[in-house]
């Protein structure tokens, strides 16, 4: 039996596309609703998805782990409601699910293809942007302490064929939202650290730390490939230190009635 599992939130424009992707061979579809305010949930019910609401934590990993362990089937996909599979994915899960017992790996990198300002991104970092997401029910758990954190695996990893198609940032529009929710998530990240606002953390943000990002991603993963897009790309994912680092000294300020 194949779950496919997702945690959303206002994802009225992507999930259909998402779910149309798994419907012909997914056993069950379980989606973990976080406060939606649009179509979503009525979306994934026309789907047949099994919907669990709950709140819109900050770290969507959480529900994200709740979805998992909700899940009924014996092989597990998480999916984004950003993401698509591809048919050479869809075949290959068919095929491990068929062949489960006598599988020895107990889950299975996926290589993602980035969609971002009108085109596949293939540098800079961004392929093959591999992440595990297909695994054996109980054999792999999110850590849920970050957003961009891989899962925790007892046991073997493989490879599987074909790729997730992460349409994350259709528009520059989508990206600044989502530059937003990541840079807010690090700010509190920080003042859980309790990091020292001095100069040398100010160096660090706002110098070194987007410096560095920018030239790795656009020189040394050859992000230039990619064009203005690749261009665009490393420059806003440098920018993303200084941003989180405003935010997170803004959160310190003393709090005043307006």
């Amino acid at each position: 039996m194949i779950s496919v599992v997702l945690a959303v939130h206002n994802e009225a424009e992507n999930l259909a596309r998402s779910l149309d992707s798994v419907k012909k061979w997914a056993d069950e579809i379980v989606v973990v609703d976080g406060e939606s305010t649009d179509e979503t949930v009525s979306i994934a019910r026309r789907y047949g998805a099994r919907v669990i609401k709950t709140t819109n934590k900050r770290n969507f990993h959480i529900n994200k782990q709740m979805g998992n362990d909700a899940a009924k089937g014996d092989l597990i996909l998480q999916l984004d409601a950003d993401e698509v599979v591809d048919a050479e994915l869809a075949t290959f899960i068919v095929k491990v699910a068929q062949n489960l017992e006598a599988t020895t790996d107990s889950a299975w990198w996926i290589k993602r293809k980035n969609f971002f300002m009108g085109r596949w991104l293939s540098k800079g970092g961004q392929y093959p942007d591999a992440v595990i997401r297909l695994f054996k029910a109980g054999q792999a758990e999110l850590p849920q302490k970050d957003v961009h954190e891989q899962m925790v695996v007892n046991g073997s990893t493989g490879w599987a064929e074909g790729h997730l198609l992460h349409y994350s940032n259709p528009t520059f529009a989508d990206y600044l939202r989502k530059f937003n929710t990541y840079t807010t998530f690090k700010a509190y990240q920080l003042k859980d650290q309790k990091l020292k606002i001095a100069l040398p953390s100010v160096l660090r943000f706002w110098v070194w730390l987007p410096l560095a990002t920018f030239v790795s991603m656009y020189l040394r993963h050859k992000g230039f490939v990619d064009g203005f897009p690749g261009f665009v790309f490393a420059v806003m994912s440098g920018l993303h230190h200084p941003v989180a680092f405003l935010k997170y000294w803004e959160l310190k300020l003393p709090k005043k009635n307006v």
